[in-house]
């Protein structure tokens, strides 16, 4: 009874729109009034215990780290790298802006955040070129789902918390991925613009002097993503230290090299990177205690053991985890999918023997493609309030792009190799 009410409660207060931390406080309060025997301190004590560990110190580093990396011009640097890249293909500004997300993927470390930015930054000048805005804020939005996989992602230091699965390996596993889903998102913006004539190739070339001085100051961002995974792999520090590492890196390019970081600007960029981090721990601090109550009334294990009886195997549960997901997904907000769904689904994986850093990038996929998908996609939202565009024209644009997103989550789900070779080999 206590937990259906507390079940219940949290689905009504997020169909409510209530807040994410708060749909979980207050339905776990609701447990514990329904329960009556256990004591509310347990409430608090598991709470503060849920922020616990050294390894969560590295989701406010790496917020903190895109922000000054943001607030420090990288981002219109990123940019002008991926237009130098693209310029000849055909929808030029579309595919800078799928190449934006892959080259800022391992700065923002957030769909969310990526998405605003390139919203902010792109599309006026996609409007400039006669793209439609509809279509703008499709490639917008279901390119910074690029991001969720390149590490460091946040929802992969998340997960891994929440999880016990390695933070190190789930980097390097969403690695191909990502560039998977780059690749098969550009194909798609190629075929689009060629069938409705966006913005044709330029053929001129570019001066020496020019090309060089944007690939010089594009390449010097993009040393962040690499100073992270091989300090890690090498054994240099820990996830955590590399976040460290990473705002101190931040703030010695935007400080010394582009000087575009100020005291004001630094004081700023400080407390939006503290917003931000209180938001998501604060999750993660409430999700803590509800899943301690599920723990306590052996919901995972029945689920377990009600899967095991009626799933045939490994694949048949991947692809029934697969359209659960997807089907929540469309009305729940992709940190509460991956704070509440995954520590009742990793158990009953590791059962089918799936690998737990194969399952977690599953897990992350479909978590991100929840958050373009109406009718409560955050990141479609985001987007759409930035931009401008229609809700109903931002769905018929995106449509192409949902299916790119559900090719590249098959083929993960039908080839665990794409995710575990890179961490099988360098770990």
């Amino acid at each position: 009874m206590a937990v259906a009410s507390a079940l219940i409660g949290m689905l009504v207060l997020f169909f409510m729109g209530t807040p994410v931390a708060f749909a979980l406080l207050m339905s776990t309060l609701l447990y514990f009034v329904v329960e009556g025997s256990e004591p509310m301190v347990l409430l608090v004590q598991r709470m503060t215990g849920g922020l616990s560990a050294v390894s969560l110190l590295a989701v406010p580093f790496f917020i903190m780290a895109g922000v000054f990396m943001n607030r420090s011009g990288i981002a219109t640097r990123l940019l002008n790298l991926a237009g130098l890249l693209t310029r000849r293909m055909h929808g030029g500004l579309a595919q800078a802006n799928v190449m934006l997300s892959v080259l800022m993927g391992g700065l923002s470390g957030s769909n969310i955040a990526d998405s605003a930015m390139s919203a902010k930054l792109l599309v006026p000048r996609m409007t400039e070129q006669r793209y439609p805005v509809g279509f703008s804020s499709a490639v917008t939005a279901a390119s910074s789902l690029i991001t969720s996989t390149i590490p460091p992602a946040i929802a992969m230091i998340v997960y891994g918390y929440v999880n016990n699965v390695s933070i190190g390996r789930l980097f390097m596993a969403g690695v191909i991925p990502g560039v998977i889903m780059a690749m098969l998102l550009m194909v798609a913006v190629n075929l689009i613009a060629r069938r409705r004539g966006f913005q044709l190739p330029q053929r001129e070339p570019v001066p020496k002097g020019q090309w060089l001085s944007i690939t010089r100051a594009g390449l010097l961002a993009l040393v962040l993503p690499v100073l992270v995974i091989g300090g890690i792999r090498f054994g240099l520090f820990t996830p955590t230290e590399a976040g460290a590492m990473a705002v101190l890196y931040s703030l010695f390019v935007g400080v010394f090299v582009y000087r575009e970081l100020r005291p004001t600007t630094i004081a700023q960029a400080t407390r939006e990177s503290m917003l931000a981090s209180v938001n998501v721990l604060f999750i993660i601090c409430v999700a803590s205690a509800f899943a301690r109550f599920l723990t306590w009334e052996g919901i995972p294990q029945q689920m377990t053991e009600l899967l095991s009886e009626h799933v045939s195997g490994p694949i048949a549960f991947l692809l029934l985890a697969n359209l659960l997901l997807l089907a929540i997904g469309m009305f729940l907000e992709g940190n509460a999918i991956l704070i509440v769904l995954s520590p009742l689904l990793a158990p009953v994986a590791a059962e089918f023997g799936i690998d737990p850093v194969h399952f977690g990038i599953i897990f992350i996929i479909n978590a991100s493609i929840g958050t373009i998908t109406p009718p409560m996609g955050t990141v479609m939202f985001t987007t759409c309030s930035i931009t401008g565009a229609g809700i109903g024209t931002f769905i018929r644009e995106v449509l192409p792009f949902w299916g790119v997103m559900l090719v590249v989550l098959l083929l993960v789900t039908f080839f665990p190799a794409l995710a575990l070779t890179l961490p099988n080999l360098m770990f």
